[in-house]
């Protein structure tokens, strides 16, 4: 089957819904799946779709590297989605972003972030499991895109190239190319992305993304806010000339520039595309899925141990599991940090309203002793409610804009602890 080609996109964003509706050579987008209801689409998007852009919805809470089977609710939702768009595919991480709960016999943690998996056998055989499975309850093919990272697991088996060559081939899944996070790596990890990409089933390919990021103390650190750096235009010229990829699309989550200056990030895309030269692979591929034996419950427990182990370290402070590097962990845990003060303050947006400069510090301090064991909203309701417990903000006025604020979404406003309520 030959793959549809897609050409050049953009990453959908509502800040620059009115940009990316004036952007020339636009062919399609690529919207946050979960940021969207099928029901109450935005009439930019729409508008996007009734002009023929076609638009492809990207998972990220799946947790399809995660020892649990894929929850039957987020792949509805996935589905439903990709039907509501009427998208050609769908697109989701190699990734876990939770860990723990009843197999593991510890706490339910969630990462609020994608978090790499070990390239172990073990490992691989719950990926193709939990593939398939999305690949059976979704009514489009599926693609899977690597991720950056910014730790690595020790006594690993295999290569990323050679890890994302048995998953395509044992289940038929399509492959989602980050270049950016294979500089990433490459930065991070001192891994090849030639390499790497030398041992990708290039046929298999569905899409290509392309960030930027920037680098501190010698991290690169994949931010999606930042402009496309040489390096990565230069892998994306490397996998060009190995195959013609049916489509490229420029992410960019925040830092929006002006739109001239995202044109002209696109046509610098297509510059790199047009400098590697390849012709379209033929596509052997016909993306039905292979039969995948039942991964034993002992393989799943095993990883899901190993992975509550990591995720407790990074975001409830326990010991840093062994051969582990102690600095990336620490990176890595300040970074997942940010990350939830970032996204709270965009779903809640009326916390760092209300709590002014004094917002991020006493996020961070919260995140530090509460770990997130629900979604963004749950966390941005617990963080209020922490903070009137403990008597906080700390002038007349904002503590009851505070108090209002969480009333209105959660009830009954919380009880300060005994010894406030003495003091």
């Amino acid at each position: 089957m030959t793959e549809a080609r897609l050409g050049t996109g953009i990453g959908w964003r509502p800040e620059i819904a009115d940009a990316v509706a004036r952007m020339p050579g636009v062919d399609w987008v690529e919207v946050v799946a979960e940021n969207t209801c099928p029901g109450h689409l935005p009439e930019a998007l729409l508008r996007l779709r009734e002009r023929g852009v076609t638009v492809v919805p990207h998972g990220v809470s799946l947790g399809l590297g995660g020892a649990d089977r894929p929850d039957e609710g987020r792949l509805r939702a996935l589905a439903e989605r990709a039907e509501a768009l009427a998208s050609p595919l769908v697109t989701e991480h190699i990734a876990f972003v939770r860990a723990g709960g009843p197999r593991t016999a510890s706490p339910s943690l969630e990462a609020g972030h994608l978090l790499p998996v070990p390239r172990t056998r073990d490992a691989l055989d719950v990926l193709c499991e939990n593939v398939r499975i999305a690949q059976d309850a979704l009514p489009v093919p599926l693609a899977v895109e690597n991720i950056a990272a910014l730790i690595a697991w020790p006594g690993e088996e295999m290569t990323e190239g050679q890890f994302l060559y048995e998953l395509a081939d044992r289940t038929g899944v399509r492959l989602l190319i980050d270049v950016a996070n294979l500089h990433t790596n490459h930065v991070n990890r001192g891994e090849d992305p030639a390499k790497a990409l030398s041992e990708l089933p290039v046929e298999a390919i569905a899409y290509v993304h392309v960030a930027g990021g920037f680098e501190r103390d010698g991290v690169w650190h994949d931010s999606h806010a930042h402009p496309v750096p040489p390096a990565v235009l230069d892998i994306l010229t490397d996998l060009a000339s190995r195959v013609a990829p049916p489509g490229v699309l420029l992410e960019r989550d925040e830092n929006f520039p002006e739109p001239a200056e995202l044109e002209g990030e696109l046509s610098a895309i297509r510059a790199a595309v047009a400098a590697g030269g390849a012709v379209a692979a033929a596509d052997v591929r016909t993306g039905e899925v292979r039969p995948v034996a039942a991964v034993p419950d002992a393989t799943r427990q095993r990883v899901g141990l190993a992975q509550a182990a990591v995720l407790s370290s990074l975001v409830a402070g326990t010991p840093v599991p062994e051969g582990f590097d102690r600095v990336r962990m620490g990176v890595q845990a300040r970074a997942l940090a940010g990350k939830r003060a970032d996204v709270v303050a965009k779903v809640a947006p009326e916390l760092p309203e209300i709590l002014g400069e004094g917002y991020r510090s006493a996020f961070l301090a919260y995140a530090q002793e509460r770990p997130m064991t629900g979604g963004y909203r749950r966390d941005a309701l617990d963080f209020a409610g922490q903070l009137l417990r403990e008597g906080g903000p700390g002038d007349r006025a904002s503590r009851r804009r505070l108090r209002a604020w969480w009333q209105h979404r959660a009830g009954p406003a919380p009880r300060r602890t005994g010894l406030l309520r003495r003091a």
